[in-house]
């Protein structure tokens, strides 16, 4: 079986039947703003990843040769566009699932201007199979889902297999960056993490919370709960 590391770049990934999807694939109620948003930027901002046929090059959907950050699960995307507003040197790829999601970061690109910033819809560890090795400057997951019970943990983004397929997409000295709210998921992925042989913690444990990682509705739910945030940083060799 060939491995990820020798396989640089891959067709874009089929769901199978026996496919175990570290998301739920959701829809919700879109307002009229979002629905419109949708219909007209989709065809300029946005990719539909199982429509995608054969290798990628992120920096291909910007048109400019910019290092490129990977966002997955942007959620509703402020902490997206507000980054990318903060960056504009790099290129932002944020992927997700939540339509409404989707829909609010788009209309966010236009009402700010942010050429930076490309909107994919699906699953990104589909994507990132695609792509060759050591393409992006940064991947984010930032408070991905904790699927707390024992049994799905195996539907987790952060597990071995999958770091070691987005860290070989990463430029040397390029940044795999985690956050998370869920204590024993932090544990988790520390250990995952750690356990990369081409893979250096940055900051020796938990990073102190980053000054360019906006706080979300999602991140002040969390700390109103009284539950502690843990940012984890690690650098590709």
């Amino acid at each position: 079986m060939t491995s990820i590391d020798q396989n640089p770049a891959v067709p874009v990934a089929r769901p199978g039947t026996g496919t175990i999807r570290t998301f739920h694939p959701r829809r919700g109620r879109m307002t009229s703003r979002q629905t419109d948003a949708l219909a007209r930027l989709r065809p300029a901002y946005g990719i539909e990843i199982a429509d995608l046929d054969g290798p990628v090059d992120p920096a291909g959907f910007f048109g400019r040769g910019a290092p490129v950050v990977l966002e997955i699960g942007s959620g509703m995307g402020d902490a997206t566009a507000a980054m990318a507003a903060a960056d504009p040197d790099r290129d932002y790829l944020a992927v997700e699932v939540h339509t409404p999601g989707i829909a609010n970061l788009l209309d966010l690109v236009q009402r700010h201007g942010l050429g930076n910033v490309r909107v994919a819809q699906g699953d990104a560890l589909d994507l990132v199979r695609a792509m060759p090795e050591s393409c992006l400057d940064a991947v984010h997951v930032f408070f991905p889902d904790p699927w707390p019970k024992s049994r799905h943990h195996k539907r987790r983004i952060i597990q071995p297999e999958h770091v070691a397929l987005l860290r070989s997409r990463l430029a040397g000295g390029g940044t795999l960056h985690c956050a998370t709210d869920w204590a024993e998921y932090a544990e988790s992925m520390r250990s995952t993490l750690t356990a990369d042989p081409e893979l250096v913690d940055v900051h020796g444990g938990y990073a102190p919370r980053p000054a360019h990682r906006p706080v979300t509705k999602f991140e002040r739910r969390a700390l109103t709960a009284g539950r502690a945030v843990f940012d984890l940083v690690h650098r590709r060799r």
